[in-house]
């Protein structure tokens, strides 16, 4: 059997990490499989631990602020180190599990008779042994984890004890027998505060006998156990027997069976959107039938490891993505000591791991992203004003989700100078809008606003008449012979022209103001390495080893910087990768190293960025990823990035233009890529061999674009509702 929209081990999990997941982009569910010991770890993407950064706000310093430029300017390079209130560093509220779902066995299961699978089609998470069998997925119709089970019988609890719970955690149990069937709650409010929240597990037996046994109960005889799950942010006493009712409401009527019935409700909505993109590397079918622990430790880089993590990729961030876009940990954890907080991390994580939304078809994503931004921007607005005296919006780099306010930040992490970061969230927004031809009026809303900020805090010139941005910050990085706040950052120039530029496409009444505002900002810097400077100011000498790539903002993700209309920066960019270092290996670095190189037709440097996480076991058994090497700290960013990397090194698109097979590596010399969105309003399938490529390009507007190839750039017409077929002699 050949897998390649799934995957599948022969054993259960014996970490949390390598647990299969399902989520509806709010609740989530981690499979662990074990038929003796069945662990369903179950998220919530609002349960996050009050820490006293509920109270925070942002600093205000608006009143220092041109003292502080003056210094800069003067040269007085750790002027900034200055510029804050006093305050310890203060993390957002940490992200954590609410509880697992317990299902003990009193008799052992046959281990030899065993698999655990989970189908990427319908987000269904299964472990199957031979007299008991598994089923889990959570509903995006119903907003409910489904657990069936089989098994001669059951002692079902809800278990809060995960690691680093805390010990004051206060916990009340309950079980209950109502008409919709046994109701299991699990209360918990958060040490020293009045917030809390509980989980509601509505048991519907068929046949056998159901016992209480407090806190849980005991099935026997059953033919299958149904199980539904919620989960409820609160500070009041929720009512739990409106919430069996509500449960018990989702059932069926009649005979039909009420898991065949809920999964078909939940089917359509998640099929239609995980299968709107496929790739097929032609891997071969005796590794794509493999486990997925076995593709990845001995087959890396091997075309069945990259279909089935593009795959994977898609799945969970599908999975991930509802109320909010992925945490750092997607929607899930097994640990309430979550690294850094599992925030929404907003000065690259974030940003990479949603960058396959527009082209790879996931307009879900995509609400979820503009669904964070549009919640916060109340709080952007005390951003702006607190920090830089300024209307307008100022984005977080780090954000719990109940809180857009800037209050994490540090000496050698000074995030409440930064100014790139609406931008950069907003721009998978723009590039939503431009695949479909229609402005979001919540986007052209969010960009007048950042255009206002720009408006305000853009005052100071250089002696060339240039606006200068002061201060300035690159995340995380800092010049090798100043302070991290510095002047002219690469990326807060590409950031902010760029913001300025896209307000004006969407608003012509002030169309010339915000360009005659972009065009006096300063040109990028090509230090005397020949690399694109990371600070355009001069003076401020680079840093090479560090795992961001900020400063190739205008090459990845904007098109400021390529290789056809700037390809003097672009041969700069190339010099800048060139010396770029790994750093401490984290995967996200790799692969944003990758999709710059893509962007830059390197397929030699894309080959090597991708066999460094591949090859360097970044990814569980799970297929979720890890941040660091050896499966080190849970993290996402590589699991939903790799798509985005894929799909760059086949196809690159802007309004008006196409580029076709700018990077692929030698390893994938025949595939076929299906359904990808262009930026100019087309869907293209893409086909390939060693000798030739075939596009199907399908417009739904009518234009002239430019088609770049190896060969190099044509005019191509299109026009709306004709499909249009490309062939490719050489590439």
């Amino acid at each position: 059997m050949t897998i390649v929209h799934g995957t599948w081990e022969p054993r259960p999990a014996a970490r949390w990490e390598d647990g299969f997941l399902s989520g509806n982009g709010h609740h989530g569910a981690l499979l662990f499989g074990d038929p003796d010991d069945e662990r369903v770890v179950v998220t919530h993407h609002t349960l996050v631990r009050p820490n006293g950064a509920e109270h925070a706000r942002p600093p205000r310093l608006a009143a220092e602020l041109p003292a502080l430029q003056d210094q800069l300017l003067a040269g007085e390079l750790h002027a900034a180190e200055g510029f804050t209130d006093g305050r310890e560093l203060q993390w957002v509220q940490p992200f954590h599990p609410a509880f697992q779902v317990r299902l003990r066995r009193p008799t052992p299961a046959d281990p030899d008779d065993y698999r655990r699978s989970v189908d990427f089609t319908t987000g269904v998470a299964a472990a199957d042994g031979e007299d008991c069998s598994s089923r889990v997925f959570v509903s995006r119709a119903d907003d409910v984890i489904v657990q069936r089970v089989t098994a001669p019988g059951l002692d079902i609890s809800l278990d809060h004890k995960l690691p680093g719970a805390p010990h004051d955690l206060a916990v009340g149990h309950g079980a209950v027998l109502t008409s919709e069937g046994a109701l299991l709650t699990l209360r918990a409010r958060y040490p020293g505060s009045d917030r809390a929240y509980t989980g509601v597990t509505l048991v519907v037996v068929t046949g056998g006998r159901t016992t209480l046994t407090p806190p849980g109960l005991k099935v026997t005889g059953a033919e299958s156990v149904l199980l539904l799950t919620r989960v409820l942010r609160h500070t009041g006493e929720p009512d739990a027997l409106a919430e069996a009712r509500a449960l018990g409401d989702l059932l069926p009527d009649g005979d039909e069976d009420p898991y065949t019935h809920l999964l078909a409700r939940h089917t359509p909505l998640h099929r239609t959107a995980y299968e709107r993109v496929t790739l097929d590397l032609d891997a071969d079918p005796a590794e794509r039938a493999l486990p997925g622990s076995e593709l990845l430790e001995k087959h890396p880089g091997s075309p069945a490891l990259l279909e089935r993590l593009f795959a994977a990729g898609r799945y969970h961030l599908l999975s991930a993505s509802g109320l909010y876009p992925p945490r750092l940990t997607g929607l899930w954890t097994g640990d309430w000591d979550t690294a850094w907080a599992g925030a929404f991390t907003n000065d690259a994580n974030v940003n990479l791991q949603t960058a396959s939304a527009a082209a790879a078809a996931l307009p879900e994503v995509t609400e979820a992203l503009a669904s964070l931004i549009h919640g916060q921007l109340d709080d952007w607005r005390e951003n702006a004003r607190s920090v830089f005296g300024a209307r307008g919006v100022m984005a977080p780099a780090h954000t719990d989700g109940e809180s857009g306010l800037t209050y994490h930040f540090s000496r050698e992490y000074p995030l409440h100078l930064w100014t790139a970061g609406a931008d950069w969230l907003l721009k998978p927004l723009v590039d939503h809008d431009e695949t479909r031809g229609e402005q979001d009026p919540r986007t052209a809303h969010a960009l007048a606003e950042l255009a206002l900020f720009y408006e305000d805090f853009l005052t100071r010139v250089d002696a060339d008449g240039h606006l200068v941005v002061v201060p300035s910050y690159s995340p995380e990085n800092r010049p090798a012979n100043a302070s991290w706040g510095a002047i002219n950052a690469a990326m807060d120039l590409s950031a902010a022209r760029h913001a300025l530029l896209a307000a004006a496409e969407y608003h012509p009444e002030r169309a010339e103001d915000w360009r005659a505002l972009a065009d006096r900002l300063p040109p990028h810097r090509i230090n005397f390495d020949g690399a694109l400077a990371e600070w355009a100011w001069p003076g401020l000498d680079d840093t090479y080893d560090h795992r961001h790539l900020s400063h190739l903002y205008g090459v990845w993700p904007l098109d400021e910087i390529n290789p056809y209309d700037t390809p003097g920066l672009a041969a700069a960019v190339h010099r800048a990768l060139e010396l770029r270092g790994a750093e401490n290996d984290s995967a996200h670095g790799h692969l944003h190293h990758a999709l710059v190189a893509a962007r830059l037709r390197d397929g030699e440097r894309v080959a090597h960025a991708l066999g460094q996480v591949l090859k360097g076991d970044f990814f569980h058994a799970s297929l979720m990823s890890a941040h660091y090497p050896n499966r080190d700290v849970y993290n996402a960013d590589a699991a939903h990035t790799l798509p985005a990397v894929l799909v760059e090194m086949l196809v690159q698109s802007t309004p008006d233009r196409l580029v076709l097979m700018p990077a692929v590596p030698a390893a994938y010399p025949t595939g076929r890529l299906h359904g990808i969105r262009t930026r100019f309003g087309a869907v293209i399938d893409l086909m390939w061999t060693p000798t030739c490529a075939k596009a199907m390009i399908r417009p739904s507007r009518t234009q002239r674009i430019e088609l770049r190839t190896s060969s190099g750039a044509e005019p191509l017409d299109l026009v709306a509702g004709e499909d249009h077929v490309l062939t490719l002699r050489a590439w």
